[in-house]
């Protein structure tokens, strides 16, 4: 790769990390009732005999009891937890991109990128702790983990896929 298309790929990449994490701060900021997903999935799923269709689960998250007797709440919750993993997979791996577009070795911008992505979820549960109607949960950082976690292990298949490709061009 050229010097130009390494500056470019890092600014456009950095800029739209940035962007992404503008993006989560301002989400973050809402109210969970601008949030919520029930009246959706209640006007979506009315009159479904979910109770009957849904496992028999229950358990307890941040104090909070997720049931399998209020399946649109607990339907509501994969969802978000859902959004939790992929909204810090994509930065993960915006900060991955962009990290590896510098003269940089892969070790250190997959630990670069993991880090600035692990304070930012940790600063964002933070901030919603300061969001009327939000709380922040230290176990939601855990669960943004999961998606750098992805973000890495995608970032390394791809580059262990490159290698492959570029061995079997020269042989």
């Amino acid at each position: 790769m050229s010097k130009s298309y390494s500056k470019f790929y890092f600014y456009f990449f950095l800029i739209a990390a940035v962007l992404w994490m503008a993006f989560i701060f301002l989400k973050s900021a809402e109210s969970y009732q601008q949030q919520s997903l029930r009246p959706l999935l209640e006007s979506k799923l009315s009159g479904v005999q979910l109770m009957n269709l849904f496992p028999h689960w229950e358990f307890s998250y941040d104090h909070q009891k997720i049931s399998w007797q209020d399946p649109i709440g607990a339907i509501e919750f994969f969802i978000r937890k859902a959004g939790h993993v992929s909204e810090y997979t994509i930065l993960a791996l915006l900060w991955s991109i962009a990290l590896l577009a510098k003269p940089v070795k892969v070790v250190m911008a997959l630990l670069t990128s993991s880090i600035i992505s692990l304070v930012y979820a940790a600063s964002d549960e933070w901030h919603q702790t300061f969001v009327k109607g939000r709380t922040g949960h230290g176990i939601d950082v855990a669960v943004d983990a999961i998606g750098i976690l992805l973000a890495v292990l995608l970032v390394l298949v791809v580059l262990w896929i490159i290698t492959r490709i570029k061995r079997r061009r020269i042989s």
